[in-house]
């Protein structure tokens, strides 16, 4: 059983090296995909979270709670991928990395036809995330697929809860119209 993070944090803070690596090992996945949703690019997906962690090792001192680890880390992730977003726009990339591309997804446990099956959903569903527009796409990034709390989001965000709440609804229902926009036969997950 993973230890919990507050526990986790202690060590760390200590300087622990073994308890920084589980923290790293934990959640990289999670920080890695927040900066490619935004970013849509590898190499500047595991650039940005490398910083990010650089980041939290060093503010770890100044971190008070265990509980709000995770939204106080996403948070860390979405601010430093904006900016990084805002300095590609001074110097754009060579060559973009197209998001079919981006999703190979399939589970070793799966069957040849179930693991292509659920990659290709995983395409559609990313294809119709690109085509929605940045606030739509930041509140399904954050509420449906890294599973944060509405409370959560809304401070993240700095929004009413509310709002928040109606922007999700919204979402969704953007997103079910673009991924039945782009293949009108999508049945489900099945």
């Amino acid at each position: 059983m993973p230890l919990e993070v507050g526990p986790l944090l202690e060590r760390c803070r200590e300087g622990d090296a073994l308890a920084w690596e589980a923290l790293v090992r934990r959640y990289q996945g999670r920080v890695y995909s927040v900066a490619f949703q935004y970013l849509h690019n590898r190499e500047e997906a595991t650039d940005l979270a490398q910083e990010v962690f650089v980041k939290v090792y060093r503010k770890l001192d100044g971190f008070a709670g265990g509980d709000g680890f995770l939204p106080w880390l996403l948070r860390l992730t979405r601010n430093a991928a904006i900016d990084r977003l805002r300095r590609i726009k001074a110097r754009p990339p060579a060559e973009d990395l197209p998001v079919e591309e981006a999703y190979e997804l399939a589970s070793p446990g799966d069957d040849p036809e179930t693991a292509s099956a659920r990659v290709e959903r995983a395409r559609l569903v990313h294809r119709a995330l690109a085509g929605m527009d940045s606030g739509s796409r930041e509140i399904i990034l954050l509420k449906e697929i890294q599973g944060l709390e509405i409370n959560e989001i809304a401070a993240m965000l700095g929004a009413p809860v509310g709002t928040v709440k109606s922007r999700s609804h919204r979402a969704r229902i953007e997103l079910a119209r673009a991924v039945l926009s782009l293949d009108p036969s999508y049945g489900g997950c099945g």
